[in-house]
C-alpha cells in the first residue's frame, strides 16, 4: 500500500462517451496519447502516485490505452469497473440480463475484478455506480444492488457518482445497506457539489467517505465555496473520511462542460491545497485526504481478498 503514495481517488484518463467504438476511433490516437502522457508525468513531478481511473463501461473505457499512458508516464493507475448510466442499462447489459439471469452484473464485475477485464489481463480494483437527477430507477437499482453484491464478494471499494445537489448519496447509501455493505467501503462521489454541510455529515455517519472531487469544475460550484465546505469539515472533524480529486481527464469527446481551464490533474496540488492551508486547514488533514485515507480504503480490500 506504500506504493499508492498521493491519490487522487476520482478521475479519468480517456472519455467516450460514443459507442462508436472500435470502428470510429478517437480522431487523435497518438496526440491524445502523448497528451495523456504529458499530464500525467507532470501529476507525478507534483507528488502525487496514483489515479483511480473511474472510467467503466458507459464512458467509453479502453484499459489497453489506460496502461500504455500509465506505462510510458510511470504512475499508478487503478482501474474500475461498474456501470455508468443514469436511468436505463446499455442493451448490451439489459439484454444479458434478461438471457443469463439477475446474477448477470454481478458475475461481470466479479469477473473484472478477480480475472480480468475482457481478455487484457488488467484487473479492476474498484466499482463504480451512478446514480442522478433520476434517482434510483429499476435499472439503476440493479446496478447498485450487483455492485453490492460484487463488493461483498470481492472486497473492491465501491465509488459512486452522485447529484449532491438531489442529495442521491442518501439513497445509494439505503440501497447498499439493504445489500449488507459495511458502508465505510464507499466513496459517495461528487460530494464537494454541495456546501450542505448536515447532508455531508449524515453521510459520513453512515460510515461512508465522501468525495469532495470536482476541484476545477466550477459549473457546479465556485472554487471558494468548496474550500470553505471542506474547511468547515475538517473543523467538525471529519478530515478522515474526506478524499480528493478532479474528476477531469486527458482528452475527451464530449465539451459538456465548456471551457474551464483550471479543471485538470494539477490543481489540487497548484491550487487547492495551498487554498485550503491558507483557510487553518493542517498538513495532517492534508496527508489524511489525500494519503492516509486512500491507503485506509485499499488496505481493507486488499486484507478482504488475503481472508
Amino acid at each position: 500500500m506504500e506504493a499508492l503514495g498521493s491519490v487522487l481517488m476520482h478521475e479519468h484518463v480517456f472519455v467516450y462517451l460514443s459507442n462508436m467504438l472500435p470502428e470510429y476511433p478517437p480522431q487523435h490516437p497518438e496526440s491524445d496519447m502523448a497528451d495523456a502522457v504529458s499530464k500525467l508525468r507532470a501529476l507525478k513531478e507534483l507528488g502525487f502516485s496514483t489515479i483511480v481511473d473511474l472510467t467503466v463501461p458507459g464512458l467509453g473505457r479502453d484499459v489497453r490505452r489506460v496502461r500504455a499512458a500509465a506505462e510510458a508516464a510511470d504512475i499508478n493507475i487503478v482501474a474500475a469497473t461498474g456501470i455508468y448510466s443514469h436511468r436505463d442499462l446499455p442493451m448490451y447489459f439489459s439484454l444479458n440480463l434478461k438471457a443469463n439471469g439477475p446474477r448477470f452484473l454481478e458475475d461481470f464485475f466479479v469477473r473484472e475484478i478477480q480475472e480480468g477485464i475482457g481478455d487484457t489481463g488488467i484487473r479492476a480494483a474498484a466499482l463504480k455506480c451512478s446514480t442522478d437527477v433520476h434517482g434510483v430507477t429499476p435499472d439503476v437499482d440493479t446496478v447498485l444492488r450487483s455492485v453490492a453484491r460484487a463488493h461483498l464478494r470481492t472486497g473492491a471499494p465501491i465509488n459512486t457518482h452522485t447529484d449532491a445537489g438531489l442529495k442521491t448519496g442518501l439513497l445509494q447509501q439505503k440501497v447498499f445497506m439493504e445489500e449488507g455493505v459495511d458502508l465505510s467501503n464507499v466513496v459517495i462521489g461528487h460530494s464537494g457539489d454541495t456546501t450542505d454541510l448536515d447532508y455531508l455529515e449524515a453521510l459520513i455517519e453512515a460510515g461512508s467517505y465522501i468525495g469532495m472531487d470536482r476541484f476545477g469544475m466550477i459549473r457546479n460550484l465556485p472554487l471558494s465555496d468548496r474550500i470553505a465546505t471542506i474547511a468547515a469539515m475538517c473543523e467538525r472533524g471529519y478530515a478522515s473520511r474526506m478524499v480528493l480529486g478532479h474528476d477531469s481527464n486527458c482528452s475527451s469527446e464530449t465539451h459538456y462542460w465548456g471551457e474551464q481551464p483550471d479543471w485538470h490533474y494539477g490543481f489540487i496540488a497548484q491550487d487547492v491545497l495551498p487554498a485550503l492551508r491558507d483557510v487553518g486547514v493542517s498538513d495532517i488533514d492534508l496527508s489524511l485526504m489525500t494519503t492516509g485515507n486512500p491507503r485506509a480504503i485499499f488496505l481493507r480490500a486488499a486484507e478482504h481478498g488475503a481472508a
